[in-house]
């Protein structure tokens, strides 16, 4: 998937169709001329749905087409007959998608299950015909019920990447160089921040068969979490991963200062993001001896109290271990 390709923001309109006019009929036929009332109901309008599919990564399909108009019921008719109800119409979203009252900013629905469907637009109602009005009294109603009219919304739809493992660190960290290594996944790789400006998904290969998903996620910058840069579409992804890999790269001033910058623009965007399993990886540790490596070691021991780990992914150092680590961590998490 290129990045161009890569949607997951986007506003529809929807309209459910009108439900149809019930039939007002009076029975006529050879030797009965007066059979009374036999008109039909109308149809219920269609609906429009939002359905789950897991086949789906992003919202580029909608990128295009944002109205959705189902059709309307049919009207009754003779011989108390009911008026054909309305197609519905289905919008196929990726797991992890929200929707949004566009006007409220109310979250209507999370679709986070495979197949799962929700009604976003109801279809009218069809009228009833005149037999239902037929009484003692009134033997012969020349009235019916007229359809009632569907409604109209604007819905939002966000995409919330749904991954096991999410990356997360500053520009040039490299975060793409790492995906781009142990999956197949072909992330735009430079030299200069922000390189990545939308999410990559990457699928690991894991022993015996076993797989696992790794999101690469623009880098956070400092002020991230009060929508500097790129801060909420970012921090937006984060939310869906079971799994946090914090990447500093070796060459950094301060790693454990810029890990508890990475820390906080979580907290203040989300603190319920602390929660999640965290892993930090030292990258480009390739241009490291011994002694350095060794200092710190010393440095993070004393400052940091989660796991770490020296990688490279150009020298293919600790990647066999890094796999084996998150594996451990998302069998925890399940």
């Amino acid at each position: 998937m290129t990045e161009g390709n890569f949607v997951d923001y986007v506003k529809l309109h929807v309209a459910s169709g009108n439900g149809g006019k019930g039939s007002a009929h009076l029975h006529r036929e050879k030797y009965i001329t007066k059979g009374g009332p036999d008109g039909g109901d109308g149809g219920r309008g269609g609906h429009v749905i939002i359905k789950a599919n897991p086949n789906m990564w992003t919202l580029y399909h909608l990128k295009f087409k944002r109205h959705f108009k189902a059709s309307h019921g049919g009207h009754g008719s003779k011989s108390r007959s009911t008026g054909a109800d309305g197609d519905d119409v289905y919008v196929e979203v990726p797991l992890g998608t929200i929707v949004r009252d566009t006007e409220t900013q109310e979250i209507l629905y999370e679709i986070i299950e495979k197949d799962e469907e929700y009604i976003i637009a109801t279809g009218g109602k069809g009228g009833r015909g005149n037999w239902h009005f037929k009484n003692s009294v009134n033997q012969t109603p020349r009235y019916a019920q007229p359809g009632i009219e569907g409604e109209e919304k604007d819905i939002t739809l966000e995409l919330k990447v749904l991954a096991d493992v999410g990356l997360v660190g500053f520009p040039n960290a490299g975060k793409s160089t790492l995906l781009s290594v142990i999956t197949a996944a072909k992330p735009k790789i430079a030299d200069y921040e922000f390189t990545t400006l939308k999410p990559n998904l990457g699928i690991v290969a894991y022993r015996d068969f076993q797989t696992f998903v790794m999101a690469d996620i623009p880098g956070i910058i400092e002020g991230a979490a009060e929508g500097k840069g790129i801060g909420h579409r970012f921090l937006r992804h984060i939310e869906r991963n079971s799994t946090l890999l914090f990447l500093i790269p070796a060459d950094a001033d301060d790693i454990a200062a810029q890990y508890e910058i990475l820390l906080d623009e979580l907290r203040r965007y989300n603190p319920e993001l602390l929660d999640k399993e965290r892993l930090l990886a030292i990258t480009k540790s390739d241009m490291l001896d011994e002694e350095l490596e060794t200092e710190i070691k010393a440095e993070l021991e004393q400052k940091i109290k989660i796991p770490y780990l020296f990688i490279s992914s150009v020298a293919q150092k600790g990647l066999t271990e890094l796999k084996d680590a998150l594996w451990q961590m998302l069998m925890v998490e399940k």
